[in-house]
């Protein structure tokens, strides 16, 4: 199944890299290849999110003590992973 990452990289290859579309498509591998895309891209932004939390040390001792500072530290490393991700993999 593809998920967001390999949706966001078919629309890429469509739009920036229409050879290589092309190409993908008329070997049959397209779907693969994006399959293979997006799991790629959500193993690096797990790796990536769990590297972040305890760098910035988010507990779940902060998640007891303060909910709104703990969602706000997550959302803000989530948002900051997927930057990543989408620079490093899918519109590599």
């Amino acid at each position: 199944m593809i998920g967001k990452y390999g949706l966001l990289y078919e629309t890429y290859l469509k739009t920036h890299r229409r050879i290589i579309y092309t190409n993908l498509l008329t070997a049959g591998t397209l779907h693969e290849h994006l399959a293979d895309i997006d799991t790629q891209a959500n193993e690096r932004l797990e790796c990536l999110m769990k590297q972040m939390v305890a760098a910035q040390g988010i507990t779940e001792a902060l998640k007891a003590a303060d909910q709104m500072a703990w969602a706000g530290a997550m959302n803000n490393i989530k948002a900051c992973a997927e930057e990543i991700v989408l620079k490093e993999i899918v519109y590599a």
